[in-house]
């Protein structure tokens, strides 16, 4: 489970994440929703340590990120797609960092042949497509077999074909009993992945509900979404 509680960031006058307290369960694909600029990434880096917060915490199974003993092998993460050595292979990649985390070697061959870049694991990751660097994300996020995975916009540069890929293998996952906390800016997509949402606006706590309940009363959960964030679209400076 992903806890965060009184979450706040500031970078200079700007208050990018603003008191935020959230759950993200197991056992459900939990959308993590906002508009551009609403905190989402800075949130996710909070939770995984990249970032310190300026007040509250976030934990992962009851402990912050840095107390994890062997990260990779407890949380599974994407934040930035192409986060790997252009002159490596994709199969050397992810050699190096199942080595750093003491993860079998064969491990490596399970995850490329899931993400379905076996014919391509041989190519330096550098000449990947935008849509093949994302799935070798998510395999460096799989590689571990966490029962936590944070993904931040996963569908990026995949085809149709890919996008239907990544909602499958997202509910897969958390039909296994795993946390699987996604952000996205396709609404729609959301719609058809996600059972909870957790909805920010300028670093603000906005929803944290069902799908369906966000959805009732609108003619779709893009039109709940917006109905709930028109006036949202900005951070906002801090005040003294």
């Amino acid at each position: 489970m992903i806890e965060a509680r009184e979450l706040t960031r500031r970078y200079g006058p700007t208050i990018a994440v603003d008191a935020l307290s959230f759950d993200v369960r197991p056992g459900s694909v939990t959308g993590f929703l906002g508009p551009n600029g609403s905190g989402k990434s800075t949130t996710m880096r909070l939770i995984l340590g990249l970032d310190r917060p300026d007040a509250g915490q976030a934990r992962i199974g009851g402990r912050r990120y840095r107390e994890l003993r062997w990260p990779l092998r407890e949380v599974g993460a994407l934040l930035e797609a192409r986060a790997f050595h252009p002159g490596r292979s994709a199969r050397g990649h992810l050699a190096a960092l199942a080595a750093g985390n003491a993860i079998p070697r064969t491990r490596v061959d399970e995850v490329i042949d899931m993400v379905g870049l076996t014919g391509a694991a041989g190519r330096r990751a550098g000449k990947f497509s935008l849509g093949m660097g994302q799935r070798l994300g998510v395999a460096a996020a799989l590689l571990g077999d966490p029962a936590v995975l944070l993904l931040d916009e996963p569908v990026n540069g995949l085809d149709p074909e890919g996008v239907r890929w990544i909602r499958d293998l997202l509910k897969s996952l958390a039909a296994q009993g795993r946390t699987v906390f996604v952000s996205s800016h396709l609404i729609s997509e959301m719609a058809l992945t996600a059972e909870r949402l957790v909805v920010i606006g300028r670093g603000r706590l906005l929803a944290d509900t069902t799908v369906a309940e966000m959805s009732a009363g609108s003619a779709s959960l893009e039109d709940a979404f917006f109905r709930l964030t028109d006036t949202e679209v900005e951070y906002r400076g801090a005040t003294s």
